[in-house]
């Protein structure tokens, strides 16, 4: 049997083009559907937040919701006592947009995890879930904890 980081780095090469081919067709651009499918579950977070969640640097998630910003996919705004951070929340569009994505998702997975028990993909997806927290640098609690340090 191959190396898992050989296996990892495979279906992640797969599925990502397959991901990005469907997204391609819905209008979104690279990135955005990583934060359509986080707000969708987390209704306002910050970008520091964001970016953790998505694993992807902090000045690149800007841009890319800048972008779906002028889309009218998410607006931003500041709380009352904050004034560094801007807090995402997605709009009408949105919604409709990451329900879009949660179908794209759910397409581009079928064929991966037709063979697979419904007890079997989620014990897939809880031991991928498990090496993921094990691999952060520092390990971030099971609660998804703040961003990596470099």
């Amino acid at each position: 049997m191959e190396s898992l980081h050989y296996l990892l780095m495979k279906t992640h090469a797969v599925l990502s083009r397959r991901v990005a081919t469907a997204v391609h067709e819905i209008g979104l651009t690279s990135g955005q559907p990583k934060v359509l499918d986080f707000l969708s579950r987390h209704p306002e977070a910050d970008q520091k937040t964001i970016a953790a969640h998505c694993e992807i640097e902090q000045t690149t998630v800007g841009s890319i919701l800048t972008r779906m910003e002028k889309a009218g996919l998410v607006t931003r705004r500041r709380r009352a006592g904050d004034r560094r951070s801007r807090y995402v929340s997605l709009t009408r569009e949105g919604h409709r947009a990451a329900e879009q994505v949660e179908e794209l998702f759910a397409r581009v997975e079928a064929p991966v995890t037709r063979g697979l028990s419904a007890e079997e993909l989620e014990q897939l997806k809880a031991l991928l879930e498990k090496a993921y927290r094990a691999a952060q640098d520092p390990p971030r609690s099971e609660e998804g904890g703040g961003p990596r340090a470099h």
